[in-house]
């Protein structure tokens, strides 16, 4: 089972349409396939670990309506405990209106976060007995910042690792990024903090030494169908990915951060942890849809042995 750690983030629900193509302005298209789903980047971590053994708990916050029982219900479902959910009584739950060509798997996305984005300072503060207990603490960009800047000033306080998934993409101070112990943007965002288009392994290296300079401890850059730049007490070297079929890479980034998660919190090294991870993200993008496509533990160990 590992350490005890803790996800802080969003949760949204996901209404995806796929059609034959995108509406243009103004357009109204007939689509094929609609899903409703438990979605937003901080739960899809948080299931993404827990299906994977982790003993993790899920800090997130909704309205008081429908769409916040799909997330109980998918907790219900997976014996995921809810002690640590916040709710708004006035703010409705978060949502994500998903818009997917079939043909070519281009998509339009338009994120509202809704009560995600409203965690109070009290909120936090009542997190610490939790964050006392936990080796590490995930969190992304998805939520209200000022929500972030304290939690991780308070793990910080408890002696609590942070680790930084950096998306969706915003600016974040250099002092928000001195207190975290790793990050973990892909090449995309990487690029828009630091400057440095990550096109190869000696970019991902200038990379990470402007994390370095800001305070940031470990730097791992996620490169899609390339692997994963690893790098650690000046060992740097880029994983290669698993060759897989993919149908769906729709939270394959998530995959890998709760799968790194598990990993580190079993005591793994870096590299093992990450080579775990990537094998939760190959697995994912072989299903459709972002939690239900997290992998369970023995389909992870399955895999790690067939392609030992």
């Amino acid at each position: 089972m590992g350490k005890k750690v803790a996800v802080f983030g969003s949760f949204v629900v996901d209404l995806m349409a796929r059609a034959a193509h995108l509406p243009k302005p103004g357009e109204t298209v007939k689509g094929s396939v609609f899903k409703l789903g438990a979605g937003g980047k901080g739960f899809n971590q948080g299931i993404a670990a827990h299906k994977a053994g982790a003993d993790v708990a899920m800090i997130t916050k909704m309205g008081r309506d429908s769409f916040a029982d799909v997330a109980l219900k998918a907790m219900d479902e997976l014996s995921f405990s809810k002690e640590h959910l916040l709710y708004n009584e006035e703010v409705g739950t978060g949502s994500a209106i998903i818009m997917v060509d079939e043909k070519t798997s281009q998509n339009q996305i338009i994120i509202v976060p809704g009560a995600c984005s409203t965690i109070t300072a009290e909120e936090v503060d009542a997190l610490r007995p939790l964050l006392e207990e936990c080796e590490y603490v995930l969190l992304q960009l998805e939520v209200n910042q000022d929500a972030n800047e304290r939690l991780v000033d308070l793990a910080v306080a408890c002696g609590c690792k942070v680790i930084l998934n950096t998306a969706p993409y915003q600016p974040v101070s250099d002092e928000f990024l001195s207190k975290v112990y790793m990050v973990t943007p892909n090449e995309v965002e990487a690029e828009m903090m630091t400057g440095v288009p990550v096109d190869g392994l000696e970019a991902a290296k200038k990379a990470a030494k402007v994390f370095y300079d800001k305070g940031v401890k470990v730097v791992i850059i996620t490169l899609g169908g390339r692997g994963v730049f690893l790098s650690e007490n000046g060992r740097e070297e880029i994983l290669p990915a698993f060759q897989v079929n993919a149908v769906d890479t729709t939270g394959a980034g998530d995959a890998f951060n709760g799968g790194l998660l598990t990993g580190l919190a079993e005591g793994m090294d870096l590299w093992t942890a990450a080579r775990f991870a990537n094998a939760l993200a190959a697995l994912s993008v072989q299903k459709i849809g972002t939690t239900p496509s997290m992998p369970t533990r023995k389909e992870v160990d399955d895999f790690l042995a067939q392609h030992n």
